[in-house]
């Protein structure tokens, strides 16, 4: 198979823009699973969430959906911190986090696909935007601005979280609160109250997650179950709890997805993201910049 030099190009270039959004949708996964120990699995569903809120925005006001997404965030951070309480008192504060809370999660993501499904039905739904179909060609390589700019927000997004991390006093409790929980009650700061903040930030990125979503791609209440296999495979390869690996393994996604789509068909891209992860625990369980043993 004689492969053109240009096609090949583009594809890692889409793969890498692909990885920006990538980036967006897992960093919720990296607060929650990487630093809470919380296995939210219905983050593809708030993320969907996200994605309806900007559409039915758009649809009765024309602005922006990314403005709509950042609109949204101060309302999803509230669904965050009310979902956490339930999933504390009624699993973590007994010890039953582990199997009885996945299923609660699993619960959520059921009923939200069932409650879009019945509000809104099987359609595909989609937004308009100004970046919404015009490309940017740079010689032999074409930037889709409906990908370029979630790419560029979502790096933004991920950059100002990191400092939020890092140089904030609830930011570092955030990272401490997974490490040494007991740590934290001798400054006397409750571990309950820093993974309420940190889970209801884990949620708030979803809004913008959904507005890149509909940006890039019409949806539908079940797409949000294609990503559940993505967001975890990019946690795991990165590194639990990892920005800088989350962020790196986001691209190594997208591009392998988008030179598996570009030479062998759409429909073996869902299987990367697993293969990915199978080999990731295979040979690396700590990640690509996740700590070893």
């Amino acid at each position: 198979m004689v492969i053109s030099l240009d096609l090949l190009v583009n594809a890692i270039v889409a793969g890498i823009l692909l990885g920006g959004f990538y980036a967006a949708v897992s960093v919720g996964i990296t607060i929650s699973f990487g630093m809470l120990d919380i296995a939210n699995i219905a983050q593809p569903a708030f993320i969907l969430l996200g994605s309806y809120a900007a559409y039915i925005v758009t649809s009765y006001v024309r602005i922006d959906p990314i403005l709509v997404g950042f609109v949204m965030t101060p309302v999803f951070y509230v669904i965050g911190m009310v979902t956490y309480r339930l999933y504390y008192y009624a699993f973590e504060s007994r010890g039953e986090q582990a199997i009885q809370g996945l299923a609660f999660f699993f619960g959520l993501l059921f009923v939200a696909e069932v409650s879009l499904v019945l509000i809104f039905g099987v359609d595909y739904r989609f937004v308009e935007a100004p970046y919404i179909g015009p490309t940017l060609h740079l010689g032999p390589i074409d930037l889709a601005f409906r990908t370029l700019v979630p790419f560029v927000i979502s790096l933004l997004m991920v950059g100002a979280l990191q400092l939020f991390l890092s140089k904030t006093y609830i930011g570092r409790a955030i990272l401490a609160v997974s490490q040494d929980s007991l740590a934290l009650r001798l400054m006397s700061i409750r571990p309950y109250r820093v993974k309420l903040i940190a889970f209801g930030i884990s949620i708030a990125t979803a809004s913008l997650a959904g507005a890149f979503l509909i940006i890039i791609q019409p949806v539908e209440p079940s797409i949000g179950r294609d990503y559940i296999g993505r967001i975890f495979a990019i946690v795991v390869l990165g590194g639990l709890g990892s920005f800088p690996g989350m962020i790196l393994a986001a691209f190594l996604l997208g591009v392998a997805e988008s030179l598996t789509a570009t030479f062998y068909g759409p429909s073996w891209s869902p299987a990367v993201a697993f293969g990915l992860l199978l080999l990731t625990l295979a040979f690396r369980p700590a990640g690509i910049l996740g700590r070893r043993a």
